[in-house]
């Protein structure tokens, strides 16, 4: 019997990981009715992140009212196992709860992330494990940071928190920009959160895949250069008052600068996302007997190779000699994967196929069981 491994990264706006799992385990079992298939659902710290970590460790998904990035009301949710509370920003920060039209990263806060912070640590949890990805915001933080004081401070300043000093904060990202200048949350990240009438297309494509600064003219390259200002003017004022900086630090960038908010004033450990759930679902041991294993993504291109899921997963694989396989809805740079390491790259999207059929969820499904028969 042949044992396959299915861990599938979420395709963005179309399929969870669950289901783009379970869509390739019926396409192995298509083809290899006998096959021990072990579905392992996840995600390196944005969509998905909360449900992965259910399946990896178990627990209890607490509902909280809190505000979204515009500041309305939502009920969200996080995960409670033991004192270790796991939080998905984007489940109060994200994107993904503002229409095309609303998304404006100069007025997005996240507020909201704060404030399940702030439940959870009135809860009594110690370890809060926060997954970094999805966010609306640009704020670096500033939002969430004003819900705990507004919450925890009698001063109405950071110094008079003393609830979180005995709280151990692990962010996870596989972002490791820094929050200023052209590498930074703003420039790199924040063209992908404007409303879709402002968006521009080179931006989009160059700053998510190569991470470095386009060129862009007018009202989009001036909205840029403001947030990037006024990363760098909290910086330096956070940086006088608590007396150190942790602007360059790797992952300062993530979420909109919200990893620079949990590095600077929590004294955060950052972590690789999809290596901290691979240890907490002991992915190592899950190798020692598996013949296969099938990962992937929406998009997969040399991008992939600079900290991706699928390439975790890779790296982990190929210690216990164990090949991989790569599928995506769209395949970029498959040399350079397979130099990498990935024993082979398939897009289960057929030529000529238009976007809108491809992102539809029955038409991923049965894409992804049909690529099957290349195992």
């Amino acid at each position: 019997m042949k044992k396959v491994i299915v861990a599938i990264d979420s395709f963005k706006g179309c399929l969870t990981t669950a289901e783009a799992n379970q869509a390739a385990r019926e396409g192995i079992i298509d083809k290899m009715p006998d096959a021990e298939v072990v579905q392992v659902p996840v995600s390196d710290g944005g969509e998905g992140w909360l449900d992965a970590f259910m399946a990896a460790m178990g627990g209890e998904l607490v509902e909280v009212n809190v505000k979204d990035p515009l500041m309305r009301p939502i009920v969200t949710q996080y995960l409670v196992q033991g004192d270790t509370a796991v939080i998905e920003i984007a489940k109060a920060s994200g994107l993904t709860l503002l229409s095309p039209e609303e998304r404006n990263p100069m007025v997005a806060t996240s507020y909201g992330t704060g404030q399940l912070i702030v439940d959870a640590v009135r809860k009594g949890c110690k370890h809060i494990i926060i997954g970094l990805g999805g966010s609306a915001t640009s704020d670096c933080g500033i939002g969430m940071l004003r819900a705990i004081i507004d919450s925890f401070s009698k001063g109405g300043n950071w110094d008079d928190v003393r609830e979180l000093d005995d709280v151990r904060f692990t962010i996870a990202t596989d972002v490791t920009n820094p929050l200023c200048g052209e590498n930074g949350a703003a420039f790199v990240f924040a063209p992908q959160k404007f409303a879709t009438k402002r968006e521009l297309s080179e931006f989009d494509s160059i700053a998510e895949r190569e991470q470095t600064r386009p060129q862009v003219k007018g009202a989009l390259h001036a909205d840029v250069l403001a947030l990037d200002a006024r990363a760098k003017r909290f910086a330096e004022a956070s940086a006088k008052h608590l007396g150190h900086d942790c602007q360059n630090m790797p992952g300062a960038g993530a979420a909109g600068g919200l990893g620079y908010a949990f590095l600077q004033y929590m004294n955060a450990d950052c972590r690789s996302g999809i290596d901290l759930l691979l240890d907490t679902i002991h992915f190592d041991d899950l190798l020692q007997d598996a013949d296969l294993v099938i990962t992937g993504e929406g998009s997969a291109d040399r991008q992939t190779l600079m900290g991706k899921l699928p390439f975790g997963i890779l790296q982990r694989a190929q210690h216990h000699h164990v090949p991989v396989m790569l599928i995506a809805g769209r395949i970029a740079d498959e040399q350079q994967l397979l130099n990498a390491g990935f024993y082979r790259v398939a897009c289960i999207n057929p030529p000529g196929l238009p976007l809108e059929i491809a992102l539809q969820p029955t038409t991923a499904k049965k894409n992804i069981r049909l690529i099957m028969a290349l195992i």
